[in-house]
């Protein structure tokens, strides 16, 4: 990473639980998250990580939650860009969009998220309506954030192939299991993905679970899959807080990185978050 050159969080969450409910935090073993996370509370973890620009992406089925999210941007001078959530198989959801962006703050609109992990149809990402919407979602220039099972992996692969012309984004490496060794099925599908131009994907989720030594071979496989350019730092905050601090996320993925050359450490740390999103 090229000194002096800020950091760009692709991947973090607020909420705010007077506003509204946020049912997954009542899962157990999310105690600790039950409570407010706002950007007053990021921005001095930001800041000594050398985090100089974030993405804050959507948490709930709710059409409320993206407009708050706008708002924390126009007001933040950390918080970059919004991932917010459409339905996308309502008839007008490309009026929805065009509303959002609208807005005195719809520039801050950089992606839309389905969280498909609580769709109970392993299909849901093939639905013909499903495209349909991730067209609408393209054709406003936005990206279509991919949050899956490892099982259905493939079925986002399908639909990345279906809709070329839209940028998909493969949040937390695709969720996998950080076992002894990956999941044959695994790579299988993040090579796959990686072999779609239209497909980046995110070194987030996965670096609060364990330290860089432990999850080297999960990275090599996803910078072989889509290299420098297609591939970006998150951080999932605050959900990592369950097992690693902001600041030892950053170190894992910078430790991560180490081995490569000044640009494409920059390429992961921030340069294809900028791109991918079109931050500045």
């Amino acid at each position: 990473m090229t000194q002096g050159t800020g950091l760009v969080d692709s991947h973090q969450h607020f909420w705010d639980l007077s506003a509204r409910d946020q049912p997954w935090l009542r899962r157990p073993g999310n105690e600790p998250l039950l409570r407010n996370f706002t950007e007053a509370d990021l921005r001095p973890l930001a800041a000594a990580a050398g985090v100089t620009a974030t993405i804050v992406v959507q948490t709930v089925i709710e059409p409320g939650e993206t407009p708050d999210l706008l708002t924390v941007a126009a007001g933040s001078d950390l918080v970059a860009g919004v991932v917010g959530w459409v339905d996308l198989q309502a008839d007008d959801v490309a009026d929805d969009l065009a509303a959002l962006q609208a807005r005195r703050d719809g520039g801050y609109l950089r992606g839309i998220r389905h969280p498909v992990l609580v769709e109970s149809d392993p299909d849901w990402l093939r639905r013909p309506a499903v495209h349909r919407g991730l067209s609408a979602v393209g054709r406003a220039g936005l990206c279509y954030d991919i949050v899956v099972p490892p099982e259905v992996l493939p079925a986002a692969a399908d639909a990345a192939a279906a809709c070329p012309d839209v940028v998909f984004v493969l949040d937390h490496l695709g969720n996998p299991d950080i076992d002894e060794r990956p999941d044959e099925r695994w790579i299988a599908a993040v090579r796959r993905l990686g072999g779609l131009p239209n497909v980046f994907c995110k070194l987030s989720g996965v670096l609060g679970q364990a330290d860089a030594i432990r999850l080297r071979l999960w990275y090599e496989t996803a910078l072989a899959a889509f290299g420098p350019g297609r591939l970006m730092f998150g951080s999932d905050w605050p959900p990592c807080t369950l097992s690693a601090s902001y600041g030892e996320v950053v170190a894992t993925a910078t430790a991560l990185v180490a081995d490569l050359s000044e640009a494409e450490q920059a390429a992961i740390l921030s340069g294809t978050a900028n791109r991918a999103y079109r931050l500045g």
